[in-house]
């Protein structure tokens, strides 16, 4: 097969109607859009949710609760999670991401005290839950905040 020679599939392309190119065409004049009204005008047509002039369904719902636009989160992990690293090691975010325990920095990192720590690490986070920062120290091990 040669450059030359290649076809689309069947279906593969599509050739949009042309319309209002006169009378001839079968689609002139109006163009496919009627007589007059609304929609037969440019930048004709209702908004989206428009319901013909009833109060809107997103109006009708009762509106609840309260969103926090200066809420922090954190990208989490559990002190039992820090066991694979060696004794003695530094654990930050960039080691964390490399091991793959996290995957985006969010507002900062937060170690929470699930589980059981065996080995003594310097972890280095933005916040420290009481029970991990005990179980850091247990294990011989320092929780420093930045």
């Amino acid at each position: 097969m040669k450059l030359n020679e290649m076809k689309y599939t069947e279906g593969a392309r599509f050739t949009s109607k042309r319309i209002g190119r006169g009378l001839g065409s079968g689609n002139g004049k109006t163009a496919g859009k009627g007589q007059k009204g609304q929609n037969s005008r440019s930048g004709g047509g209702v908004a989206i949710g428009f319901e013909g002039g009833q109060t809107p369904f997103f109006k009708r719902m009762p509106k609840r609760g309260f969103t926090n636009f200066t809420r922090k989160e954190y990208a989490i992990v559990n002190v039992e999670d820090l066991n694979r690293f060696e004794d003695g090691a530094t654990v930050d975010f960039e080691a964390l991401q490399g091991c793959g325990l996290v995957k985006k920095a969010l507002d900062g990192l937060k170690v929470l005290g699930n589980g059981k720590l065996e080995k003594s690490l310097t972890v280095k986070a933005n916040k420290f839950s009481e029970s991990a920062k005990k179980a850091i120290e247990a294990a011989g091990g320092k929780a420093e905040v930045l």
